[in-house]
């Protein structure tokens, strides 16, 4: 935390309430029937999303998942109002309302890629930083992805060949216990899922994925041993999802128990007790940025409704055939 400006430390807790309300406002218009399809929400993993995007220079590359992909946007700079109407499916979206609240996607931002497959993202990734290390820039690409991606093959492929080629990549776990609706722990014989980096030869970190300020120094570590040229790491970031895996999921494979624990590891008002306690946060200034936050997504929220749908016409523009 010493490496941290104050102003960096507020940013931080700022941000994680703004990728909050940007959440919560969205599962209230699907709610009332604006966003089509399903919605998978990320609330109670902030911590992980902010603070590994915060280490992230201007040029730098990420893949997201869809669960964490509205908070990593928020972090990286996305406009809230582009992104709500993304998901309503307007026009006025990033992707012109074709890529939905699952491929929200921004590559000026350096996001190359959102998906709702598992396993995919470690594939892209690995070509990203190879990219990088071609040009021979100091660019790192981060990939995120659930717990669930651990089995996939797409892991092994992509993790294997980042670690043979010594790629800039950081391979970043966000393990919330559920993929969908079984435990990790019923999928694998680990405890630690790090401790599959071992297989491949990287260094693999556990670490409290709701504490800001942990990760965002274990991921610095990393990237900085990306930036030397020595290679790849995979950061498992132990988190909480307090919603089921997609809205409307009653969570019946889950107990109350286990859910009103994961609500007591709330990363928000955790930063804010630290903040507080080092005298860079009062009461009245966190509940400022929280009403800021608030009013900002009711904003996003009604660019998205009053744009326009895409005209028919535009069904067949924007795609490769």
């Amino acid at each position: 935390m010493s490496q941290l400006s104050d102003k960096t430390l507020i940013w931080l807790y700022r941000t994680m309430v703004r990728a909050r309300a940007f959440e919560m406002r969205l599962v209230e218009a699907y709610e009332d029937g604006f966003v089509p399809g399903h919605v998978h929400i990320g609330l109670g993993q902030e911590a992980t999303a902010v603070g590994a995007i915060a280490v992230l220079k201007e040029k730098d590359y990420f893949t997201s998942s869809h669960r964490g992909d509205k908070a990593h946007l928020i972090a990286k700079g996305e406009d809230a109002g582009v992104m709500m109407a993304e998901a309503f499916g307007k026009k006025t979206g990033r992707n012109k309302g074709k890529g939905g609240h699952i491929h929200f996607g921004n590559l000026e931002l350096g996001d190359i890629g959102t998906d709702g497959v598992l396993g995919v993202t470690q594939v892209i990734a690995p070509g990203a930083a190879l990219a990088a290390q071609l040009r021979g820039t100091d660019q790192v690409t981060l990939c995120f992805f659930g717990d669930g991606c651990i089995n996939t093959g797409g892991f092994h492929e992509g993790v294997n060949l980042a670690a043979a080629w010594k790629l800039p990549v950081i391979f970043i776990c966000e393990n919330n216990t559920w993929a969908e609706s079984t435990s990790i722990y019923d999928m694998t014989r680990l405890n630690n899922l790090a401790d599959r980096a071992l297989g491949y030869g990287i260094p693999g970190i556990s670490v409290d994925g709701n504490d800001v300020l942990a990760v965002y120094e274990t991921v610095s570590e990393a990237a900085a041993r990306a930036r030397r040229g020595e290679g790849p790491s995979l950061i498992e970031c132990v988190t909480c999802r307090w919603q089921g895996h997609f809205e409307g999921d009653q969570q019946s494979y889950r107990t109350k128990e286990d859910r009103d624990e994961c609500k007591k590891k709330d990363p928000i008002p955790r930063l804010y007790k630290k903040l507080a306690g080092m005298g860079l946060l009062t009461e009245a200034e966190s509940g400022r940025i929280q009403e800021e936050a608030k009013q900002e997504m009711e904003q996003a929220f009604t660019f998205a409704q009053e744009s326009p749908y895409p005209d028919p016409e535009e069904t067949f523009t924007d795609v490769y055939a």
